[in-house]
């Protein structure tokens, strides 16, 4: 067995892979035409984002909605960045919520955001 995928349901997914695109560089490498299912090119794991329609399609169980105006979910998405003062910059100004500032924590840097979708995101070098 070896892990696959991580697909977060939002309310716009061509809003969120736009939001993906210009705060951390991450191109769709698959969109559907119906716009309720897309996914980045981040390298060997995929990051998919699914409407909330297309979720509650594929099964019936109810499950918490991520909220940019509610707590954050327990679970963060870690993206390893050259320099995390620019790309936290970069994401700041593309739509993430600035959470907590570059820091340096033992031997690397690191920084959190929130995305437009409420997922947090942590930037670590």
């Amino acid at each position: 067995m070896r892990y696959l995928k991580t697909i977060i349901y939002v309310d716009n997914v061509e809003e969120v892979l736009d939001f993906y695109y210009q705060a951390f560089g991450l191109s769709a490498v698959e969109f559907t035409e119906s716009a309720d299912y897309g996914e980045l090119n981040t390298g060997q794991v995929t990051l998919g984002f699914a409407s909330h329609p297309y979720a509650q399609a594929q099964f019936k169980q109810s499950y918490i909605r991520s909220q940019p105006k509610q707590p954050a979910l327990g679970f963060e998405l870690t993206m390893l960045c050259n320099n995390v003062s620019e790309s936290y910059d970069k994401a700041v100004a593309a739509g993430a919520e600035p959470l907590m500032p570059p820091c340096s924590k033992n031997e690397h840097t690191q920084a959190y955001v929130r995305a437009i979708d409420g997922t947090l995101v942590a930037l670590v070098s």
